[in-house]
């Protein structure tokens, strides 16, 4: 089997418990990028932090799969996918968000724009502090996002949202899917947190839509996660593959268990399983020569 494109989850995947790469992890990216595999990002971070991440990696520019699945780009001006939430229906979304004790962030490619909510637990804190976003996305937090939207709506790829409980999460929950359509809601088990984007918009479409743009089936792709909303994607892939720290129930779907991200899990299961496929085209190159 040939395996031709590698879409990597960014958190718990490449990035370890301290949110650093590894040498390892980046010594195996390069090496199956010098087999002439398509490396690419699947992530719920939005585009400049994803970027930023390639760029380490040194797989940039590639077509980066964002807002978990919404914005697929190689360079923030020119997306090649754009799924939004249109300014209407983001603005109902917040309207019936805000009669809930939660923290809601709209996330776009450039910004983001927050309610302050303060939240029994620093969840918030901890995902702007991991994903460097003070430091180079513009986030704005307001007291009421409503008011904000009126005077300058907003279409946006994804909404996040941090509820104060599990009870108010499910009660949101049952309530928007009966108000608004045509949307996809993702909630963490064991979490009180969710997010919100148009339908048809999350990580498995976004690998199918990067792959149908290079000319790849789904069965020479390599997808490996360690989340919830990674099950379809890693279903989906020729070679699902779950890092060991992942859910059970992730780890039952995969073709492929590797070690957990603090073991290098990423560059172990890459150095396996590509270490026998020749560079992409060797093989052409091969019978050419013969035939001369």
């Amino acid at each position: 089997m040939t395996y031709r494109l590698l879409a990597l989850n960014i958190d718990g995947t490449i990035l370890n418990s301290q949110g650093r790469i590894t040498k390892e992890t980046k010594e195996a990216i390069q090496f199956v990028k010098n087999k002439g595999v398509y490396v690419t990002l699947v992530t719920n971070r939005h585009f400049p932090s994803a970027r930023k991440i390639a760029r380490s990696l040194k797989i940039h520019p590639t077509m980066l799969i964002t807002h978990s699945g919404g914005f697929i780009a190689s360079s923030v001006d020119k997306p090649v996918l754009d799924r939004r939430l249109s300014e209407e229906k983001t603005f109902n979304l917040i309207q019936l968000l805000e009669n809930f004790n939660c923290h809601i962030r709209i996330l776009h490619e450039r910004f983001s724009i927050g309610n302050r909510v303060k939240l029994p637990n620093n969840i918030v804190a901890k995902t702007m502090l991991k994903t460097g976003e003070p430091l180079f996305y513009p986030v704005q937090f307001v007291d009421s996002l409503g008011d904000a939207l009126r005077d300058e709506p907003v279409s946006t790829p994804k909404i996040e949202v941090y509820f104060a409980d599990k009870r108010e999460k499910e009660y949101a929950e049952q309530t928007i899917a009966s108000a608004v359509k045509d949307i996809e809601w993702f909630s963490y088990p064991n979490e009180n947190r969710c997010y919100i984007t148009p339908k048809g918009a999350n990580k498995a479409s976004g690998i199918r839509y990067v792959a149908s743009q290079l000319g790849i089936p789904m069965e020479d792709v390599v997808s490996i996660g360690n989340c919830y909303d990674d099950i379809e994607m890693i279903e989906q892939a020729g070679m699902g593959v779950a890092m060991g720290h992942s859910p059970t129930n992730l780890k039952m779907l995969a073709d492929w268990v590797t070690r957990s991200n603090n073991e290098n899990g990423v560059a172990y299961m890459i150095k396996e399983l590509f270490r026998k496929q020749q560079r992409l085209g060797y093989l052409n190159q091969l019978d050419g020569t013969r035939l001369n």
